[in-house]
Order: structure tokens, then C-alpha cells, then sequence
């Protein structure tokens, strides 16, 4: 059932029963919203629910099969991105659309330069640009190039384009996957101020908490359909996650009691340069570590140096109470340790094989047939793995760039499991992916600890590190501030407390 918003001011943006099918699937089943002037709305749901279908139907990049758009009142057609961008729609997405090498300036102004005489007007443009910097509330040089500026300020970049072209509706898809969480209260702040200057918002994330802390509506979208639309003042968190994934979440974090075993992985001085300083610990069977700790702390580089990927300076591993040299990713999988890399896409996965290629790259020994492969045992490898995960693909042969992030992460999961891996290095398990994966991926992990694996897990959410781990680490510049002995009974206060500790 969709409940009503309360609120009767005039619509912005109605989007009615959009329908939109590719070949082998309907997308889009019917799919309505609306957004008022200066009212940022929540569009939430799973990984293919219908989520960036509609957002490109209403950017211009698919043409709907049915269904009809409206812009203060009146029926729009949008075949284009250039005719969505007259209409002062501007899309924001996950990855941005700047050129690295052009300045922010150059960037801002790219297809509509301010032009006097013939030429550019460079003055013009760095005066505009800095006021709309400045109305941001972001200090950037408008000559620096874009890829020279952090995230956060890459972002900056894209919202004044958005304001550049006098844009009226900004959609922002996942805006906040790769901040951190002060970069994460300033975005909230620039979107508040959006607002208040009568511009409308559509904010897709998967991160509940800022659903409630910025939007003032929301609403779910659930395989291609709307299933829920309220104020958020109105509905608990409990309820959307319900209308997410269809069936209620007992816990958000179904952590499992578990009884650690001996020492599996011990840890003493790693270093390496500035990054990582002197990181000492012990990690035990049956156990999850959580690592907390502020990006930049240097949480990535201490799992590199466990794995192998980056040469270590100083310190010791022991494996089992023995000693081992890791001086790549080989050595680290001979020992029986994994990395989930923290960027699947790029690090994790090879986007253009399959699934069933991907899960037996690692594993090729096990499967070699003489000098061949033996792909008849990949593929049963492969297909009992996809049963145990539940990874929802076609066949083994689809590619792994078309599955979703919870997807994706099982895969890069069954290929390690495949090689009966001991440790599991998890960097950033849940980024970019619905909460309905986040909560497999936790059962994973609970499954894994059942059966005496030791689980490091690093993770950005405080929330997730307290609830999913046994003890905490906190990082800080590459050391280690502080050791939480029982995660299920602190705080994130006492967390960041350690992370910010001098």
C-alpha cells in the first residue's frame, strides 16, 4: 500500500506511470513520483529495483514505452539529455561526468563558455565560478584541475554546474559512497541550502541515516514498482526497510555470539612509510575485527601490506603461530588469506569476464586438466557456489559488470571460499549496495565465523563495525589509537573519541 505525503504544495515534477522494458526484462512497471519546489525527496530501493532506469527516463537517456512526465504542470517529452538540461533538470551521478584534465573552471562552463568578441571570457568565467563557490560554501581554485581536487571538492565541481545551467531539479545518486563523514556533513549542509533557495532534490542512497537526517519525503521503489511513498517524519526505519526488501529485518546487524579460538593471524610493527606506523594485533579463529577509524587513516594500506599487494618496511606476520614472508598476493593466498578489496569494480573483479571466469581465475590449479582448463568442473564449482551464496545471475556466462554491487561482493566472495581461505580481509563489505544485500553479506560473514574463519573488517559505518565485530581497532595516521575489547557494548562515541585522539 503507498501512503500520501501531507503536503499540498504544487508539484515541481510528476512522473506517472513510467514503464520502460529492455529485452528479457521490464525495468519499469508503472513507476510514479512527484517532487515539490524546494523539497528534497529520497528515492529508495534495492540494487535493480528501477532506481537508475527512472532517473535516466527522466534525464534523457531512455525514452519511456509509456507513461507520462510533467514540469509545472505541463506534459513533457524528454528524448535527450540536452532537452532534460533545458528543462533545468541536471543528473549528479555515482560516477562523475568531469573531464580530469580540463580546471574546474573549464569543466564548469564546458558547451555553454561565456563568449565575448569570439572568445571565452576566462574573467567572466572565474568570477562566476567563484561565486557559485562561494555560495557552495566550498573554497576552490577555479584553475585547479579537476583531478587534482579531492572528492568532496569534485563533487563541489558538479553541483555548480548543476546551478551553472540553472537547474531547478538535481537528482544525486549515492552522493556520499566515497566521503568521509565530515565531507559527508558538508555535503548535507551545501543540499540544505539547496532547499532553502527553492530548488528540488532527488537523493538516492542506501545509507538510511541520511535519508532521515536530510530528506523530507520518501519514496521505495521495489522491483520496478513503487511500493511506498510517505513523509519521512512518518514512517520508521524498520517500515522502509520492509517496503525495500519486502519482508521484515529482525535486526539490522544479525550478529551471531561466537566463541574465538586460538590465534590465527598475528601482527607486530607493521609499517610502511607514513601510511601504516607500527600496527601490532591479533586476530582469532572464529573471530571478526572491526578497524575504524577516519578515511585516511590508513586501514587500506594495513590490509594491502597483510595481503601482500604493497611491500612492507618493517614488521612481522605470523600465520598459526608461525612466521610467513608475504611479498605479493600469491604468497598471502598460499597462506590461506583473502582480500575483498575495497573497490570491487576496479580491484576485485575483472568487469568484462563472466562470473564463472572471475570465481576461477584464482583458483586455476584446482581446476587444470593437464595444461588445460577443465571448464565442466569450473561450471559445477561455479554453480554450486552461486546455489550457496544465492548470486543472482543468468548463467555463469554473464558478465560481472552487469550484476549488481551485492553481486558482484558474492562473487568476489565464492572465489575465495572456492580456495578454502582461512583469513578474510573484508574492505568495506557494504559500499554502494542495498540493504537487503548488506544483510546477506552479514549472514555471510556469521556463516564464516561458524566455521572458525577469522574475518577482519574494515567499514566506514560505525554502526556496521560495532554491530558485526567482536573487538575494534581504531586507526589514526596510519597507527593504532586505541583497541575496543567488547565491540557489542560501546559506542560510536567512544569510537570516534579514539579515532580523533591526539
Amino acid at each position: 500500500m503507498v501512503a500520501s505525503p501531507n503536503s499540498n504544495a504544487p508539484r515541481l515534477l510528476e512522473m506517472k506511470e513510467i514503464v520502460k522494458a529492455f529485452p528479457g526484462v521490464k525495468a519499469l512497471k508503472g513507476v510514479s513520483l512527484t517532487l515539490s519546489k524546494g523539497e528534497v525527496l529520497a528515492l529508495v530501493g534495492e540494487n535493480g529495483a528501477g532506481k537508475s532506469t527512472l532517473i535516466k527516463a527522466l534525464g534523457g537517456a531512455h525514452l519511456p514505452d509509456s507513461g507520462e512526465i510533467r514540469i509545472d504542470g505541463e506534459a513533457v517529452t524528454l528524448p535527450s539529455p540536452h532537452v532534460s538540461q533545458l528543462e533545468g533538470i541536471a543528473i549528479i551521478f555515482q560516477e562523475f561526468n568531469l573531464v580530469p584534465k580540463l580546471s574546474a573552471r573549464e569543466n564548469l562552463f564546458l558547451g555553454k563558455e561565456i563568449v565575448k568578441n569570439g572568445f571565452i571570457d576566462r574573467r567572466a568565467e572565474r568570477a562566476r565560478a567563484g561565486e557559485l563557490f562561494q555560495e557552495l560554501g566550498m573554497s576552490i581554485d577555479p584553475e585547479t584541475r579537476c583531478q587534482d581536487l579531492t572528492v568532496a571538492e569534485q563533487q563541489t565541481v558538479e553541483i555548480a554546474r548543476a546551478l551553472a545551467s540553472d537547474a531547478r531539479i538535481i537528482v544525486m545518486d549515492e552522493p556520499t559512497a566515497a566521503l568521509s563523514q565530515q565531507e559527508v556533513d558538508k555535503l548535507l549542509s551545501i543540499i540544505r541550502r539547496l532547499r532553502d533557495e527553492g530548488i528540488s532534490i532527488i537523493y538516492i542512497s542506501h545509507r538510511l541515516e541520511e535519508i532521515y537526517e536530510i530528506a523530507d519525503r520518501v519514496t521505495v521503489l521495489r522491483d520496478g514498482e513503487t511500493v511506498g511513498e510517505a513523509p519521512v517524519s512518518e514512517v520508521s526505519k524498520s517500515e522502509l526497510i520492509e517496503w525495500m526488501v519486502g519482508r521484515p529485518l529482525e535486526e539490522e546487524f544479525p550478529k551471531c555470539r561466537s566463541s574465538p579460538g586460538p590465534v590465527r593471524l598475528k601482527v607486530e610493527g607493521l609499517g610502511r612509510g607514513t601510511s601504516v606506523r607500527g600496527v601490532s594485533f591479533e586476530l582469532r579463529a572464529g573471530e571478526v575485527l572491526g578497524v575504524s577509524g577516519l578515511v585516511g587513516s590508513g586501514r587500506t594500506e594495513m590490509a594491502r601490506l597483510i595481503f601482500g599487494a604493497d611491500n612492507l618496511d618493517t614488521g612481522k606476520i605470523a600465520i598459526s603461530g608461525e612466521r610467513r614472508i608475504i611479498r605479493q598476493p600469491r604468497d598471502a593466498i598460499r597462506n590461506g588469506i583473502c582480500l575483498l578489496t575495497e573497490d570491487r569494480k576496479e580491484q576485485g573483479l575483472i568487469l568484462i569476464h563472466s562470473a564463472q571466469e572471475n570465481f576461477g581465475l584464482p583458483n586455476l590449479n584446482a581446476f587444470k586438466k593437464g595444461f588445460l582448463i577443465d571448464g565442466k568442473a569450473e561450471a559445477q564449482a561455479f554453480d554450486s557456489s552461486r546455489k550457496n551464496l544465492k548470486i543472482k545471475v543468468s548463467s555463469g556466462a554473464q558478465k560481472a559488470g552487469q550484476l549488481s554491487g551485492g553481486n558482484q561482493q558474492k562473487v568476489v566472495l565464492s572465489k575465495w571460499l572456492e580456495g578454502n581461505a582461512d583469513i578474510f580481509i573484508f574492505d568495506e563489505p557494504t559500499r554502494g549496495i542495498d540493504v537487503g544485500a548488506k544483510y546477506e553479506i552479514y549472514l555471510l560473514i556469521n556463516a564464516l565465523v561458524a566455521r572458525g574463519k577469522s574475518i577482519l573488517l574494515i567499514s566506514s559505518e560505525l554502526p556496521e563495525v560495532i554491530g558485526m565485530s567482536d573487538r575494534i581497532l581504531v586507526m589514526k595516521e596510519g597507527k593504532v589509537m586505541g583497541e575496543i575489547e567488547n565491540a557489542q557494548s560501546t559506542s560510536q562515541e567512544t569510537v570516534l573519541a579514539l579515532a580523533l585522539k591526539e
